[in-house]
């Protein structure tokens, strides 16, 4: 059985992209019905899967497709992680996208491209070797393309001509890396890093530089982050899904991997790779911040904003400190919660009644009170506020840079948790106490369709105060991270 439900995982939104790709839209109905009911099914099996990983007991499936190359999927902690939130948000995020886009055209397409999205970052996930996780971090690039370009106006070709350029260019660099390192050490699994000590450290230090920057691409870490700010033409789901659980996070998520995976804290520390990632991930956190301040359009607010907290999970794993890596294997999760319900928020807010703009959102409060309410608290949380989840990151990240004896982590953490502010509070105090000025007044619940575009957002918030408020629970996203650390799988 333990050896089938990593495939299951694999083929459940398969299926789901055949059926909304076959569907004409007359059936748009029994589209979204299986997508809701394979959404649900998948988060099922993450249920089992969280009771086997807890146990101890082993979770893959392996084919040789070519000598000396297998195709390897394996459910360990941190796949499991990283896989429980994707499937979470992927079940949120459908019925959200079901409300959004209503009849509107192209939805066949649509779906089944966001099917096959789904199943790419569940793969990279669940890869258990660099291979592997190369084929599912390049069917998400090619996934993620069609979504970007939904609307089919110049904008939306120009944002995907862009994507691809900086995605493809890191793709490369990461595939030769790959290549490289296996060249030497042969096969490369996500288990026991490979034994590294016959390589030269130039050699090393420069398959890491590849690796790290061709994942760096999608994590948008300085000055690779250009292309993101760009995709916010796609439609706000795409959006959600970008910066929540797809792209960005399977670029952190490979920098993880790299780290602790394949090189191991002892090479990494032995060849001082850490303090400059470390450094990059900082200068990605304040610029970010500071070019969010300077956005005027309430979606490039929020991709800069997305710049800079995807950073706190790199920050983390490069300080390999206990208390750090769990700050920022815990902030995968924090900031996905978080972010995906800043993004419905703004998507809501856009459909029904025209917001676009920083100016555009005075007095929306009095207009949809639950819509904005879900903001406020997303917002406070990626501000730092205790006891919501992005406090809980930030506390276990500032902790960890003096464990390592980087104390200007805290600086930095505390200077980006000001701009934090000085870009989120201004769009509280207008939605909440300015007078509404100009544009469309609604009733926020005026059909079921209305429920179905807020509703989503409501859950996601409830959830930052949740992972917050039971931080010390052995299941919540801390209490998960913190397994991985003390288990030893990244020590």
């Amino acid at each position: 059985m333990n050896a089938l439900v990593p495939l299951l995982l694999m083929f459940l939104p398969l299926i789901a992209a055949v059926i909304s790709f076959a569907l004409p839209e007359r059936l748009a109905v029994w589209r979204n019905a299986f997508n809701i009911l394979f959404a649900f099914v998948k988060l099922l099996l993450i249920g089992y899967l969280l009771r086997e990983v807890e146990a101890g007991r082993s979770v893959e499936w392996r084919y040789e497709f070519l000598p000396g190359h297998d195709f390897l999927l394996r459910v360990d902690s941190l796949a499991l992680l990283f896989v429980t939130l994707s499937v979470f948000l992927w079940l949120i995020t459908t019925i959200y996208a079901i409300a959004y886009f209503g009849r509107g055209p192209n939805l066949a397409r649509f779906f089944g491209f966001f099917n096959l999205c789904v199943l790419a970052a569940t793969g990279v996930a669940i890869s258990g070797t660099a291979i592997t996780f190369f084929l599912f971090y390049e069917l998400l690039t090619l996934a993620t393309w069609p979504l970007i370009v939904h609307r089919g106006d110049e904008k939306s070709l120009r944002a995907g001509r862009i994507y691809l350029t900086y995605t493809l260019a890191g793709s490369a660099a990461l595939l030769a890396g790959i290549l490289w390192l296996k060249a030497l050490v042969g096969p490369i699994e996500f288990t026991v890093p490979p034994d590294l000590g016959e390589v030269s450290p130039i050699a090393l230090t420069l398959i890491f530089i590849l690796c790290v920057g061709g994942l760096g691409v999608k994590a948008a870490l300085v000055p690779f982050h250009g292309w993101l700010p760009e995709a916010m033409a796609a439609p706000a789901p795409v959006s959600a899904l970008l910066h929540a659980v797809a792209v960005v996070k399977a670029g952190a998520f490979g920098i993880v991997r790299i780290i602790y995976d394949v090189y191991g804290v002892d090479t990494v520390a032995a060849l001082n790779l850490g303090l400059p990632l470390a450094a990059l991930a900082s200068v990605t956190i304040l610029y970010g911040s500071l070019r969010a301040l300077m956005q005027s359009d309430l979606k490039r607010r929020l991709a800069y904003s997305t710049v800079s907290q995807v950073s706190y999970i790199i920050l983390g794993a490069s300080l390999v400190g206990p208390y750090a890596v769990i700050g920022g294997l815990v902030h995968l999760v924090h900031q996905g919660v978080m972010k995906i319900t800043l993004f419905m928020c703004a998507g809501a807010l856009a459909n029904r009644m025209g917001i676009k703009t920083i100016a555009d959102i005075n007095g929306a409060g009095r207009s949809m009170p639950v819509t904005m309410f879900a903001f406020t608290i997303a917002a406070l949380g990626m501000i730092g506020f205790p006891p919501l989840a992005g406090f809980i990151s930030k506390w276990y990240l500032g902790t960890g840079g003096l464990q390592s004896g980087a104390p200007w982590v805290v600086a930095v953490l505390a200077a980006s948790s000001l701009l934090n502010a000085a870009y989120f509070l201004p769009l509280i105090f207008r939605a909440w106490l300015l007078p509404r000025t100009a544009g469309t007044t609604v009733r926020e619940f005026a059909s079921a369709e209305d429920w179905m575009l807020v509703l989503p957002a409501a859950v996601t918030a409830a959830l930052c105060v949740a992972v917050g408020v039971m931080a010390a629970w052995a299941f919540s996203p801390l209490g998960w991270a913190t397994r991985i650390a003390e288990t030893g799988y990244l020590q």
